[in-house]
């Protein structure tokens, strides 16, 4: 699923402030710095995610991988999210912008009037974070893992299934990605490489 789509479906209650994270190896609520947003600012691969709404899931499911850059722009506090989803044999392109909340630690979206948030929880370590959505509702809650690299490593994995079990989910409800489906990063390899292909055209010329 698409982590803009994600933002827009989904909004999240800080329940789980009140709860002990350390059990999953999480920090909850922390402020987001420049620190942050310059480490944020690079590509992210969707690992996976767990999500209760049935549509939700449905949607994990049609979609076989994703990767997206994040650009931070600190003067107005947006960032800029390019994505690129593999659903079918097709390699979908989306961008868009995000806010977000430095003292409550949360990303946002303004949509149709309504502005929904889902609280960032980074995994610094794993070179990784999480979003947390309506973590109050049963039937709605949803926990998404995000990392720098598509090779989730064990301990990667296990901390988001403590995570998930954690917020009152179970491991089974846990959608992986399969990065062997992958369609669009070899596109932009090839459109990194025809660039570079006509940056070399007009130097050659000139030679």
């Amino acid at each position: 699923m698409a982590l803009h789509t994600v933002l827009i479906m989904l909004s999240l209650l800080p329940m789980l402030e009140a709860q002990n994270p350390e059990h999953a190896n999480i920090t909850i609520g922390e402020p987001i710095t420049n620190e942050t947003l310059g480490w944020l600012s690079d590509k992210w691969f969707f690992m996976g995610a767990a999500f209760r709404k049935l549509e939700y899931r449905q949607a994990i499911q049609m979609m076989q991988t994703e990767f997206f850059y994040l650009t931070t722009n600190l003067i107005n506090d947006t960032i800029e999210l390019r994505e690129s989803q593999t659903i079918g044999d097709q390699c979908v392109y989306n961008s868009t912008h995000l806010g977000f909340q430095r003292e409550n630690g949360t990303f946002s979206k303004y949509e149709g009037g309504v502005e929904t948030f889902a609280h960032l929880i980074v995994l610094r370590k794993h070179g990784a974070f999480m979003l947390a959505f309506d973590l109050n509702d049963e039937k709605k809650r949803g926990l998404s893992l995000y990392a720098k690299r598509p090779d989730m490593t064990l301990e990667l994995r296990e901390v988001f299934q403590k995570a998930v079990k954690h917020v009152g989910m179970d491991e089974s409800e846990i959608i992986f990605v399969d990065w062997k489906k992958d369609k669009c990063g070899q596109q932009e390899k090839k459109q990194l490489e025809l660039g570079k292909e006509t940056k070399k055209d007009p130097e050659e010329g000139q030679a």
